[in-house]
């Protein structure tokens, strides 16, 4: 089947390595938009499957991902590949400062170029990138995520992902709405409050978020808690504050960008 790139201009699924890290990138030469999102899309959302999923098919060593540190959808991104055992099958390439990882910048700024001819756009991470035909797969997050769990696995082809059960899909999502949402560091603090205090209590039922099992949602909550501990005392959250711990523990929550 051929392979094909469609797009959209959906907005918050991806980061630009300049709000993700310290730091002013004025200096460094860097693509912006300046034509319409119709003659110039900027975010990408093929996808890796066969027949009508997309014509980018599931093979070892053909993909990699450009991930930005300190940016928390890249860390979704990072933890999820450790925990489905990928990072020897998925080639990962960090972008920080461009005058600290100027080779990272040029490989992402050809990928995008090589999508999408004289690309001006922004050079956002999480990209999906194959390494075949040297162009962008998605830089959609949460697709990237479920192209990792439900196609890249042994499970190639099944209906649902290890890390996403099919019973409580829902409420991944409807999770990750809500951390997207109520619990950011710019989020009211009486909202974010109550958020947390919903999640604290959440976790009085089981190990993990969902319940029983580690699923994405624990992904999700984890960076969620993680970003906010740098501004934010979970200390009136007991259970939200043991649960970051046993997690940082894992080896793949503890390896991080």
């Amino acid at each position: 089947m051929s392979e094909t790139i469609s797009h959209a201009s959906n907005t918050g699924t991806s980061c630009t390595p300049t709000s993700c890290v310290p730091g002013s990138l004025d200096a460094i030469p860097h693509p912006r938009i300046t034509a319409a999102p119709s003659a110039r899309p900027h975010r990408f959302r093929s996808r890796i499957g066969v027949g009508l999923a997309g014509g980018f098919y599931p093979a070892p060593h053909r993909y990699e991902l450009y991930l930005s540190t300190r940016c928390p959808l890249s860390l979704r991104v990072s933890i999820t590949l450790g925990l489905l055992g990928l990072r020897d099958s998925v080639a990962t390439t960090l972008l920080a400062l461009p005058g600290d990882t100027p080779a990272a910048f040029a490989a992402l700024r050809r990928v995008y170029e090589a999508t999408w001819h004289h690309y001006d756009g922004p050079l956002t991470a999480p990209a999906l990138c194959d390494r075949w035909s040297g162009r962008v797969v998605s830089n959609h997050t949460p697709d990237i995520l479920r192209d990792l769990g439900d196609l890249l696995t042994e499970r190639a082809g099944s209906c649902h992902s290890p890390l996403r059960p099919s019973e409580p899909a829902a409420d991944t999502d409807a999770l990750r709405d809500l951390l997207d949402r109520e619990v950011t560091p710019t989020t009211p603090p009486a909202r974010r409050s109550a958020a947390l205090d919903l999640l604290n209590r959440q976790l009085a039922s089981g190990p993990y978020v969902l319940g029983k099992e580690l699923t994405a949602a624990d992904v999700d909550l984890w960076v969620a808690l993680v970003q906010l501990e740098a501004t934010e005392d979970l200390s009136a959250y007991a259970l939200l504050q043991d649960y970051v711990r046993r997690l940082d523990a894992h080896p793949a929550f503890h390896r991080n960008l």
